[in-house]
């Protein structure tokens, strides 16, 4: 006899839910018909005699309600009135309504408009009529809520991590300055999240609601920064085939962001200037001058001071641009900020990529808050990601990619050689240290520490019986770096 296994049966496709209509009106026929059509077009539908019928069943949790077709006479509360309450209520400010009326007026019109209705029409209703205003206004609600959703995702990608004593400090200086007018420069190293700052300060100010416009200035050629930024008429140059709307135009309003503001050429840094000193700007080919609105924020992770003094940054752009300066921190600066950070770009990535939330395991955080991290944040996102596509259900130490800027003796890098201690010249070798008593030479401190840790691992590995994971984890190393150790002290298995 033999088992067979009973077949898994292929997941059916969801069937999507019909957009739930509900329809308030006093008059019971009415109700009946509007139903009719609109199931008969795929909608679900219920209905409520009343106001205070329609906002209780409204209050339920999880209501299903999708778009409320409302009469304006209703006895006890009118519908006006209740259109003005679910205006006001948080829950159910963005529910679309449909306002119709037998007795409509230019003023229940103009009120129910200004309240919020996205349409209004009168009765007798008229079947498409009905049908196409339901067919729109479901429709737009529904891109209302993706680009909603969309905002809320790029929001969340934008935001910034961290309770270490120096972001505290970051995030009152964007909060202080934020609101203002005032141009900002941020610096810092490259990965610290400069542009994220940026965003900060255009989501806390007046401007919003506007664009942001980012300028990657070091991106751009020399040749093109002026077209660029500025604009074109057609034919102004070879390749100029239409006219363009520079950065500062499209910015209009709203905030311009000049990253690597430190690799502009000097030509187009006097242009930037003087945009920002007068206000207006002319596309290449033009002398007509455009007024613009622009709130400027750059970075760079070069010290411009030093840059002005070599001649390479204008000194009154520099200072036109740092009214306000901000300076991002290093990672190496808040290690502790190490977990919530690798936590959150755990959580990002598994969600972009559909994965079930893995957890991190706790010495995977200590491995991380001993590497150097040049990168910064950048760096340690690149980190955790790989680590999350290596992993299973938990990320340890082993899934952690080996560390390019450690070496097996990083603790002697860049070292010299103290000239009082050289007992002959130098030749390409180290010398050895002077015998003691005609003893035999003794070892350098690097030689003693080379022996050291080689007898240590091979010691550790005999306890956990040459498994590497197991010994990584215990050393409190990566296991590539294990490896990489393992091979420069050639040392062989049962040692």
């Amino acid at each position: 006899m033999t088992d067979t296994a009973t077949p898994t049966p292929p997941d059916l496709p969801l069937t999507p839910v019909s957009p739930m209509v509900l329809v308030v009106d006093d008059e019971k026929n009415i109700r009946r018909t509007v139903e009719m059509v609109l199931t008969g077009e795929g909608y679900r539908v219920t209905g409520a005699a009343s106001a205070e019928d329609a906002l209780a069943l409204l209050a339920q949790p999880n209501s299903p309600v999708d778009l409320v077709l409302l009469d304006v006479k209703l006895p006890g509360m009118s519908g006006l009135e209740m259109l003005e309450r679910l205006r006001k209520d948080d829950g159910l400010r963005e529910l679309p309504v449909i306002v119709i009326s037998g007795h409509a007026t230019v003023h229940d019109a103009v009120t129910a408009i200004k309240l919020g209705a996205s349409d209004f029409f009168e009765k007798p209703l008229n079947r498409e009529r009905m049908l196409v205003s339901v067919r729109n206004v479901l429709k737009t609600a529904q891109l209302a809520r993706t680009v909603e959703d969309m905002r809320q995702q790029i929001q969340a990608r934008y935001e910034m991590i961290g309770t270490d004593p120096n972001m505290q400090k970051l995030y009152r200086e964007i909060d202080r300055v934020a609101p203002t007018k005032a141009s900002v420069l941020i610096t810092g190293e490259s990965g610290t999240g400069k542009e994220l700052v940026s965003r900060a300060l255009h989501r806390l100010s007046p401007r919003s609601e506007s664009s942001f416009v980012k300028v990657n200035c070091a991106a751009i050629p020399r040749e093109l920064i002026e077209s660029e930024l500025f604009g074109h008429e057609r034919g102004s140059f070879t390749g100029a085939q239409a006219r363009k709307r520079g950065f500062f135009e499209q910015a209009h309003g709203g905030t311009l962001f000049l990253d690597e503001i430190g690799d502009m050429d000097l030509t187009a840094q006097a242009k930037v200037l003087r945009a920002l000193q007068s206000g207006e700007i002319s596309r290449v080919g033009s002398e007509h001058l455009i007024h613009v609105d622009v709130r400027v924020l750059a970075a760079t992770n070069k010290d411009l001071s030093k840059e002005v003094a070599e001649g390479r940054f204008r000194e009154d752009l520099f200072f036109r641009l740092a009214v306000f300066p901000i300076k991002c921190p290093a990672l190496r600066d808040r290690l502790d900020d190490i977990r919530p950070l690798s936590d959150a770009f755990v959580a990002g990535f598994c969600k972009e990529n559909g994965l079930r939330l893995k957890d991190i395991d706790a010495p995977v955080y200590e491995a991380l808050g001993r590497r150097k991290w040049p990168g910064n944040v950048r760096e340690l996102k690149n980190v955790i990601e790989r680590a999350a596509i290596l992993s299973t259900d938990i990320i340890t130490i082993a899934d952690l990619p080996e560390d390019p800027h450690d070496s097996p003796f990083d603790d002697d890098a860049g070292e010299e050689e103290d000239a009082s201690l050289r007992t002959e010249p130098t030749t390409g070798t180290m010398p050895s240290l002077p015998s003691r008593d005609g003893d035999a030479p003794r070892p350098t401190l690097r030689e003693y520490r080379e022996r050291a840790e080689r007898t240590y691992i091979v010691d550790t590995l005999r306890v956990f019986e040459w498994n590497i994971s197991r010994t990584a984890i215990a050393l409190g190393v990566e296991r590539t770096n294990l490896h990489k150790k393992i091979r420069a002290y050639e040392i062989k298995r049962g040692e």
